[in-house]
């Protein structure tokens, strides 16, 4: 299945192209993971080239048996597309009508509008590829200040606080889009 997906921006900020991950991408990956940020709110940090390997190796079983798509987020840039973020759906499901938009974003991106251009292009898709979905969740740690505001310039709204479980040692916001 070969998806790319543009987001664009204002005509002064580089557009974005979203595709499915590739093993050449391992690189850029490992760059992205070696932030700390981005490691302190991820449940599997990529921290070597074999693990970089086998997330790699996932999210392509992950979108073959159809139970989550993930995207790599690559930026226009004059010289070469550079890798500024990821996007994911999770819990795709027949028996679940409201799976969960996830994303990261690389430590040189962050506070360009990369994630809500992200998720909202990665939204739209959802919708038009699963027609049966009555909403996307985007679920975040109440710290997480940033991931609050990706979600309402997203388009998502505030819906609840949800109670800490693991691996996620706080309470959480629940924030949703629904079709329409």
């Amino acid at each position: 299945m070969g998806i790319d997906l543009r987001a664009s921006g204002p005509p002064s900020v580089p557009g974005l192209a979203l595709r499915q991950w590739r093993d050449d991408d391992l690189d850029a990956l490992l760059d992205a993971y070696r932030d700390p940020v981005l490691r302190r709110w991820t449940r599997l940090p990529v921290t070597s080239p074999a693990e970089g390997r086998q997330w790699l190796a996932r999210t392509r079983q992950d979108w073959d048996a159809g139970r989550r798509y993930s995207f790599a987020v690559l930026q226009d840039d004059a010289d070469e597309p550079r890798l500024v973020a990821n996007v994911v759906l999770k819990r795709v499901s027949v028996h679940w009508p409201m799976p969960e938009v996830g994303y990261w974003t690389a430590s040189w991106a962050r506070g360009r509008g990369v994630a809500p251009r992200a998720v909202t292009a990665l939204s739209r898709w959802a919708f038009e590829e699963f027609p049966e979905l009555e909403r996307l969740d985007l679920l975040h740690q109440v710290d997480n200040v940033a991931s609050c505001r990706v979600a309402q310039k997203s388009g998502f709204v505030f819906q609840e606080v949800l109670p800490a479980r693991p691996p996620f040692p706080l309470d959480g916001h629940r924030h949703s889009l629904s079709v329409g």
